[in-house]
């Protein structure tokens, strides 16, 4: 008897691993691939090739899991992508116990529709959704996976899988970027050819009236510019012998904030504005004393820049920004009858490390990096920061001044829409959701809810990496990206995945029907697709 082929089955599995609790950064995600590693062995494959198992290190003790098939006429590997970390369940408010059980919570809510919108009130009184945190995003698309992966093996597929599921997608993909140097490992040691990199990540709903179906053959891209605004510090009283931090973030913000200089457009579809994800004073406490150190978060989204591209349009604006403060500022002097304290200058991170380097020497920057990565309470995010700052305030001779950085996460933008091989796939989803459920199948080209599939069929150069690392500050401390190894995982990417509602909110939901009866048989005609289209490259090769 099969484990997971029929929806009874795939609908237990989901309420199943939904109930193992795995928010980024707790304990329940740290154990989360040893569990899914357990539930794989019940299949006889497994029970005798434990060595196709591999639990690789991920960082801070969280884990990936990589489940390999091997067929002896198999000529294609595909890669079934998931992640099995989620969100936090905060704003569940006093049905927060029941956010990771789906029974118990959908009988919650029915008692408490007057808390729901009026679409979530339908959807829970139709009851096609299944409720609670991790349904949607994304533990069904790696129920599909592995039930797919059971089918294979018993109907003796002829090709190779893998089975990839991974932590901390929601936070910095550490584990995707773990995980993809051990692809390229396995690529070169066991000589796996890999055709598809196929992920399992939901539809998303582009409003609450929208039941559209997509898959996708791209993921967008994602990148964080980010700025350091060093002013020169001064009495509240005496406030024309100095310039606030805060006066440069306010220009550069305003002239960030939803720029369409940044907007992409391809294949029809338009990148989102930028937006501040973060903007503060990072004095430690209250005072008097004028604000000296701002920082401040943007966040853009690519599909065909790169992260030189956007480093060079960042410059641009703050160069903007800085003539702009210049000429507000000496026209205030002038008013007030005083000399200014300066002008602003705008420097590239890799700039400042430079000069300080020399002002300081490597011992001490190498110092003043460590003291900030190994601050425990600090983020990534905020130990680059801190490293910039400790930078600048060695050096005060630079302000006033604009440090232009970049902070993590960065998912570069991939799409394969001009692939004849997801062409072909593309149209055979299509043909059998039509066929088989009367389902109209629309094609997204990059996935608009960023996807590990970033980090897979890189296509950048080494001048777009480049601009990233060297204006990292924690670079090879506590953040890094494979590029190189991303380069090597040339194969064509594609996301099929469920249907569900509100990912990332308290109305979190998974379409029954299309996660259970829809989406597995459109994730198989996908890879059946791709053993047809081996077996004729290969007779034509013959």
């Amino acid at each position: 008897m099969l484990n997971w082929q029929t929806p009874e089955q795939l609908e237990t599995l989901v309420k199943e691993l939904v109930s193992w609790e795995s928010i980024s950064t707790t304990p329940g995600e740290i154990d989360f691939a040893h569990r899914v590693a357990e539930k794989l062995c019940t299949l006889p494959y497994f029970q005798t090739n434990q060595e196709y198992l591999h639990v690789g290190d991920a960082g801070e003790g969280r884990l990936f899991l990589a489940a390999r098939t091997k067929h002896p006429e198999a000529v294609k590997t595909i890669v079934l992508i998931s992640h099995f970390d989620t969100v936090g369940i905060e704003e569940y408010g006093e049905l927060a116990p029941l956010a990771f059980h789906p029974d118990e919570l959908g009988n919650a809510l029915q008692r408490h529709k007057d808390l729901l919108p009026p679409d979530a009130q339908r959807d829970l009184e139709s009851g096609d959704y299944l409720w609670g945190r991790g349904t949607m995003d994304m533990k069904a698309g790696l129920v599909i996976h592995m039930a797919t992966l059971e089918k294979a093996i018993v109907e003796e597929w002829p090709i190779n899988m893998v089975l990839l599921t991974v932590p901390d997608e929601e936070m910095n993909s550490a584990g995707m970027r773990a995980a993809v140097t051990h692809l390229a490992k396995w690529q070169e040691e066991l000589g796996l050819d890999y055709g598809l990199f196929l992920n399992g990540e939901p539809v998303f709903s582009m409003n609450p009236s929208d039941t559209s179906y997509r898959i996708y053959s791209g993921s967008i891209g994602k990148i964080m510019p980010s700025a350091l605004f060093f002013g020169k510090e001064t009495h509240v009283g005496e406030p024309m012998r100095g310039m606030t931090s805060s006066l440069l973030a306010a220009f550069m913000t305003r002239r960030m904030e939803m720029n369409p200089l940044f907007k992409e457009e391809v294949h029809g579809e338009v990148t989102p504005l930028p937006v501040t994800l973060q903007q503060k004073d990072m004095r430690e406490s209250y005072s008097t004393q004028t604000p000296f150190m701002t920082s401040a978060l943007y966040n853009v989204f690519t599909m065909k820049q790169s992260a030189a591209d956007v480093m060079n349009q960042f410059e641009t604006v703050a160069h903007a920004a800085a003539k702009e403060i210049n000429e507000w500022y000496e026209a205030i002097c002038q008013m007030e009858k005083v000399h200014p304290v300066g002008k602003v200058q705008v420097l590239r991170y890799e700039e400042l490390f430079a000069y300080a380097v020399k002002k300081l020497g490597e011992k001490t920057i190498e110092a003043i990096k460590q003291e900030c990565i190994q601050r425990d309470e600090h983020d990534d995010r905020e130990k680059a920061l801190q490293i910039g700052k400790k930078l600048l305030t060695r050096c005060p001779e630079l302000a006033p001044a604009i440090i232009l950085l970049y902070t993590p996460p960065y998912y570069p933008a991939v799409n394969s829409s001009e692939d004849a091989l997801i062409q072909e796939c593309i149209e055979a989803v299509k043909n059998v959701a039509n066929e088989q459920f009367g389902l109209k199948v629309e094609l997204g080209h990059y996935f608009n809810g960023i996807s590990d599939l970033s980090y897979v069929n890189y296509q950048g150069d080494v001048n777009g990496w480049g601009a990233y690392e060297s204006n990292s500050p924690v670079w090879n401390a506590t953040y890094s990206i494979p590029f190189a190894d991303m380069e090597k995982l040339q194969a064509p990417v594609l996301n099929v995945g469920p249907f569900g509602k509100d990912a990332h909110k308290r109305t979190e939901r998974l379409h029954i029907r299309s996660a259970f009866v829809e989406t597995p048989v459109l994730v198989e005609k996908v890879i059946q697709t791709v053993i047809a289209r081996a077996g004729k490259m290969e007779e034509q090769v013959k």
